[in-house]
């Protein structure tokens, strides 16, 4: 990797299509502009130009538009160059090998995003931000990354390391002056001072946890006794046949895993083996897994025959239940001797119906959102951010080191000692945005980038 070479790539989808997007990057782009655009006098940076992509053996590939962004003006921060042909694979191909033997090469996964990053054109959270937009899945998702990418979170980290900074100096004061006539130390106002920085700290590292949930989708678990509707919830819930309805006893034996829409939240949906009382080591090895995936599950939903006896649930999958990520589906409530079992597990709130008829489905549909939105509103967040685990590993770093200086400045150890901490505390914090020089962490962050980009 070298700033003196020009990266090429397809900066758009593998396939056919109306038209396509090559980015160029690099030293060589000005002069590839010229070739193209030959005499045409409209020549300006930053508008588009229609031309004949002509080769450098003097064929035509194709008419393409072509927008030249100067040093400076352009993502990267250097010269660089779209091209937008047809979105004929072939004429693509064609022209991404015209730039090879013209000397550009391949670009890296994140190598567009990489440079911007080193020439100062975006902090790295923003970095991470272009990466989640076009991951995410959800609307709340692309609500955070767009908040990202915009520098919200630098700015945060900004103002923490302000704040521990002025800390640092009534520190340093006394390790540069003595002898001065200065006040005498305030121990009580820069631990006072701390606390709020740890709290703020704490409650965007807890803010996580969150992260998953908006980015990957909300983990959900379809958990009952066989024969109560589970594998039919997931088929009406995707609105496909996704699971085999059957009233045989143990037809479902692994986890059967969807997507849908709930809302603004992307849902991932995982239908259960039948918790009873397995007759076979295969049923038991599917009752297991269902155990396990309870492990990390965002949200349950406990379905219920409404026409028979209350099941005995695994003390296993009960402790991982609670009032805020479990809703208790009645079904089968078109049934005669359907009744109501409100009264089993009260705490929980029970939602009534049919998935026969869908009598009832829209009605625990909103209910389902609710409870996932009272969820996420009381989730801890400092100004609306929300980190991801890298972030987080650093600002715990961070977190460490200020504890460190707290108990020092309580046990009144030398202002050198506390100082050294703080600064430690800065430089975890700056690592969030990227003020850090190590090679290998970027390489594995910006390798998990689509080329490209």
């Amino acid at each position: 990797m070298s700033t003196l070479d020009t990266i090429v790539a397809l900066s758009t989808p593998v396939g056919e299509s109306a038209l396509a997007v090559i980015r160029l990057s690099g030293p060589q782009c000005p002069i590839l502009f010229k070739a193209l655009i030959g005499d045409k006098k409209e020549s300006m940076p930053r508008h588009a130009i229609l031309v004949k992509y002509m080769s450098i053996n003097g064929l035509q590939l194709d008419d393409c538009i072509v927008t030249y962004y100067e040093n400076e003006r352009s993502f990267t921060g250097n010269a660089t160059l779209e091209i937008t042909p047809h979105g004929n694979p072939l004429i693509i191909q064609n022209i991404l090998e015209d730039l090879y033997a013209r000397g550009c090469r391949a670009a890296q996964p994140g190598e567009f995003t990489r440079t911007a990053f080193l020439n100062g054109k975006l902090d790295l959270s923003q970095a991470e931000a272009i990466a989640d937009l076009i991951r995410a899945r959800s609307d709340r998702s692309i609500e955070i990354a767009q908040r990202q990418l915009h520098g919200s979170v630098g700015r945060k980290m900004s103002e923490l390391t302000d704040n521990i900074l002025s800390i640092m100096a009534q520190v340093e004061a006394y390790i540069d002056f003595p002898e001065e006539d200065l006040p005498g130390e305030n121990v009580a106002g820069p631990t006072q001072e701390l606390g709020i920085v740890l709290k703020q700290l704490n409650q965007l590292i807890q803010t996580q946890q969150y992260s998953a949930i908006l980015h990957e989708g909300i983990k959900t678990l379809i958990v009952g006794e066989p024969n109560v509707g589970k594998s039919s919830l997931i088929n009406v819930l995707t609105g496909s046949q996704r699971a085999i309805v059957s009233d045989t006893p143990g037809t479902t034996r692994d986890f059967i895993a969807s997507f849908m829409m709930l809302g603004s939240f992307r849902i991932e949906i995982l239908d259960t083996a039948g918790l009873h009382k397995a007759s076979d080591e295969i049923e038991q090895l599917g009752i297991q897994n269902t155990l396990e995936q309870a492990e990390t599950a965002d949200f349950f939903l406990l379905v219920l025959d409404a026409a028979e006896p209350c099941p005995t649930l695994p003390e296993e999958l009960l402790e991982h239940m609670s009032s805020s990520n479990t809703l208790v589906l009645e079904n089968k409530m078109d049934l005669d001797k359907a009744q109501s079992l409100a009264a089993f597990l009260p705490d929980l709130t029970h939602c009534a119906v049919s998935l026969k008829t869908q009598n009832g489905l829209e009605a625990f549909k909103d209910q389902w959102l609710t409870l996932i939105q009272s969820g996420l509103s009381t989730a801890p967040s400092v100004e609306g951010l929300v980190v991801n685990a890298r972030h987080a590993a650093a600002l715990s770093k961070s977190v460490e080191a200020l504890e460190l200086a707290e108990n020092k400045l309580r046990m009144g150890e030398l202002p050198e000692l506390i100082a050294a901490d703080l600064r430690s505390a800065v430089e975890s914090i700056g690592a969030v945005v990227g003020r850090v020089d190590n090679e290998r962490m970027l390489d594995s962050l910006f390798k998990q980038f689509c080329i490209g980009k």
